[in-house]
């Protein structure tokens, strides 16, 4: 061995004595010297140069470090590094307001992956720095809006802009405007196809111009505008009587005959009619705003949620009930298989669905939705064409069927003829999987499509809260808040024992199967089996067992990889 060199040997002998005279105790003996001996402020100055993601990881060590680490102090300065504009509610608490600002800014992005050309790239849109975190988007034609948690909506532009090699090049979201101001919702034509987005509605809360309440201060009210997406100019604008509070505006039917719904805070549903083809004709005139039949005919239903498509609407409510209402006999005979209660008077008369607990999040595609319970099971119901229910065969489903092999997801999306998944991985990441019709490229990796849901050459971030397809191009939103409660609750004990529990277990090997029979190579029969396992309802330790046993495989199969199976 060399000798020590002589800076080093005299900081060590430096260093000596004061480490003998820390590690000793009243009785003369030498103690190990720990982290957690020093002083808390000095601690807290080390802390204030970590990261993020560091700050959240020394959290997870001991009780002590996740009292330190959740100091207020901590998160001021975190906040201050990825938020510098971040003003403070005042009415929370003052570590909880910085923690949840600092993670929802550090946490926000949008990614975007096209389906044209061989390379499957994941790219991030611009950032808007005036953001408090992402909220809501929505693509449009020419570009993307993105609504934050303080009420401002962001106009993310297409451009052309020139790369590092001089060349002029079309990006996507690659530069911002403010568009408006204290927003609570927006939307736009709810079909897929984004050529139709001509408009975007924007519902917010703006004052009243002279206009002042009994104590004295300025009065307020609802309003929704609409703005053309191309260039975000506003054509129309209508405003509510003060006493009438939305929280959420959808939008349903025809150009010509556009009906806007509005939720109201207290779970009312609220409609009127606009004419888009005249909106850009400037005049004024009044519409009329009028009560949604669910609310007439059942006043004791308070709404939480609304979805709706071209022609149809589903309402969820507090209890986690579901019902519909269909426009057109082809939509209502794809997604109950009949035309029996179908009455083309009286189209707005909702329709419940059966289902066995509560609902806490659905998606609503042309002729087929996927329905999220509080479990986290997941049932699809409607026209099965393409395998976009993917339940592994291509028979319609005229009432809610629960897809089996699918758990716990992170955000379910219904689109023209193929459905999304977003899914936690066992590492907690994340992944894509999807079924349906794969023309266009819009299922990564599987052109011929699947009947039952795959996984998708697609890498998704790992804070991915939401996503949507259009035509030509996958995006997904990226913001954790955790502000928000658990989804999903732990499933009761079933109560079927015997020969009908294990029939249900038989059905979902049996899909198993028949997804890895449509694998093309042993390699992703592999990648496959291995996402079967993680979820499949197993025991911890076997599921480490199969896990490890599959990682094995793989690496021994390694030099035959791609040969056919």
């Amino acid at each position: 061995m060399g000798e020590e060199p002589p800076k080093l040997k005299r900081k060590r002998e430096q260093s000596e004595p004061a480490l003998e005279s820390a590690g000793k105790n009243w009785g003369g003996k030498k103690e190990p010297v720990s982290i957690q001996s020093l002083p808390p402020e000095l601690l807290d100055g080390i802390i204030a140069f970590l990261g993020l993601d560091d700050v959240v990881s020394l959290g997870q060590t001991s009780r002590y470090f996740w009292d330190l680490c959740r100091s207020e102090g901590v998160w001021r300065r975190l906040c201050s590094k990825v938020a510098p504009r971040y003003s403070p509610d005042p009415h929370s608490p003052d570590e909880a307001h910085w923690r949840r600002a600092a993670i929802l800014n550090y946490t926000k992005g949008l990614f975007f992956q096209t389906f044209g050309g061989r390379k499957r790239l994941l790219s991030r849109s611009v950032a808007p720095h005036l953001s408090h975190g992402y909220r809501k988007f929505l693509p449009t034609k020419d570009h993307v809006f993105i609504l934050d948690h303080n009420g401002t909506l962001f106009f993310l532009k297409n451009a052309l802009v020139s790369s590092p090699l001089g060349q002029i090049q079309w990006k996507r979201a690659c530069r911002y405007v403010v568009l408006c101001r204290h927003a609570k919702d927006f939307a736009t034509d709810p079909r897929s196809d984004t050529a139709y987005r001509k408009y975007l509605y924007v519902l917010a809360r703006r004052e009243l111009a002279g206009a002042r309440g009994p104590d004295g201060e300025t009065l307020r009210c609802d309003c929704v505008e609409v703005y053309l997406q191309s260039n975000g100019q506003r054509v129309f604008k209508m405003t509510f009587h003060s006493s009438m509070r939305f929280s959420n505006i959808r939008l349903v039917g025809h150009e010509s005959e556009r009906a806007l719904l509005l939720l109201t805070d207290e779970g009312k549903v609220y409609s009127l009619t606009v004419n888009e083809t005249q909106l850009d004709q400037p005049r004024s005139y009044t519409v009329q705003l009028s009560m949604r039949k669910i609310t007439k005919c059942l006043p004791h239903l308070c709404i939480k949620q609304v979805h709706s498509n071209q022609s149809s609407v589903l309402y969820v409510t507090d209890a986690g009930g579901v019902y519909f209402e269909v426009h057109t006999a082809g939509v209502y005979r794809d997604l109950f298989g009949t035309l029996h209660a179908f009455d083309p008077i009286d189209l707005q008369m909702p329709l419940a669905l059966p289902l066995p607990s509560k609902v806490v999040s659905c998606s609503l595609g042309f002729n087929h939705l996927g329905l999220v319970d509080e479990f986290g099971r997941i049932f699809m119901q409607g026209n099965n064409r393409y395998g976009q229910l993917g339940t592994g065969d291509k028979i319609d489903r005229g009432e809610p069927t629960q897809v089996l092999y699918l758990r716990r997801p992170v955000s379910v999306w219904c689109g023209l003829n193929h459905s999304l998944v977003l899914l936690e991985t066992v590492s907690s990441g994340r992944e894509v999987q999807g079924c349906g019709c794969g023309a266009g490229g819009r299922l990564p990796g599987w052109l011929k499509g699947s009947a039952t849901f795959v996984k998708l050459q697609i890498q998704a971030p790992r804070c991915v809260c939401s996503l949507c397809s259009t035509r030509d191009c996958l995006y997904m939103m990226s913001c954790h808040d955790v502000d928000l409660p658990p989804s999903f609750r732990t499933p009761p004990l079933p109560r079927l024992r015997g020969c009908q529990a294990e029939g249900e277990e038989a059905g979902l090997c049996q899909a198993f199967l028949a997804e890895l029979r449509s694998c093309a190579t042993l390699r992703q029969q592999l990648d496959r089996l291995k996402d079967m396992v993680s979820h499949m309802t197993l025991p911890s330790f076997q599921r480490d067992f199969l896990w490890e046993a599959l990682n094995t495989m793989q690496r021994t199969q390694s030099t035959g990889e791609g040969l056919p199976v």
